[in-house]
């Protein structure tokens, strides 16, 4: 694992992210969430069908795909960068998961091989502090999506914290989020969500949901 003095430039961020999901347990993460409801309210709002293609960019071993297959959806992509982390998913989910494409990539360089009608990332894009990177993944995006798709980004809002798992990671706000984005998408609606950790800490997420514009959609 990279000491704290590493630079950016030689920390190797999946083997940071497989130490992780190989030493901790789901429940001692803190992104632990056994029922992601904020996220499952973007699929209600948006009256996703169950034909939808769903990609969750850094879902690693969360419970959103279990509560999608639930609900029946029929095309959900999970990605992490971490295999570790996709191979405990699938094994908790079992013969369930064998409908669910599952994706070993960093979310900063994957190019996907279809189009997605949601995407949904919770508090991947925030890991993502190089201008280069960020860029990369909304390009990604923007041509990923389908022209009536939907994308929602869940990050650190600027009072949550500036680490993550020993990673600084980059804020945003309502604003700072749409301003980024605008290029390429439009928003259509934010809030604030508090989340509370396993160690009953609190962290403070804005999450976002975009359009894409119509000049690009073409």
């Amino acid at each position: 694992m990279p000491n704290a003095t590493a630079s950016m430039e030689n920390f190797d961020r999946k083997k940071h992210w497989e130490n992780i999901y190989q030493t901790k347990e789901l429940k001692k993460v803190s992104w632990f969430q056994p029922t992601p409801e904020t996220s499952l309210d973007f699929f209600r709002q948006f009256n996703v069908p169950i034909t939808a293609k769903i990609i969750d960019i850094g879902g690693g071993d969360s419970f959103l795909v279990d509560h999608l297959l639930d609900l029946g959806y029929q095309h959900i992509s999970v990605l992490d960068i971490s295999a570790a982390a996709i191979a405990k998913a699938k094994h908790r989910l079992g013969e369930r998961g064998n409908t669910v494409k599952w994706i070993v990539a960093d979310a900063a360089t994957f190019k996907p091989k279809e189009h997605y009608d949601f995407w949904h990332d919770r508090a991947a894009f925030h890991f993502l502090t190089d201008e280069q990177e960020i860029s990369s993944y909304l390009e990604t995006a923007q041509q990923s999506i389908n022209p009536a798709g939907v994308l929602v980004l869940g990050t650190f809002s600027e009072r949550g914290p500036k680490k993550c798992s020993g990673i600084e990671i980059k804020q945003y706000s309502e604003t700072s989020m749409t301003t980024r984005l605008k290029t390429f998408f439009e928003k259509i609606k934010c809030i604030t969500v508090d989340h509370k950790t396993p160690f009953d800490t609190i962290q403070n997420f804005v999450f976002c949901s975009f359009r894409k514009l119509e000049r690009n959609s073409h």
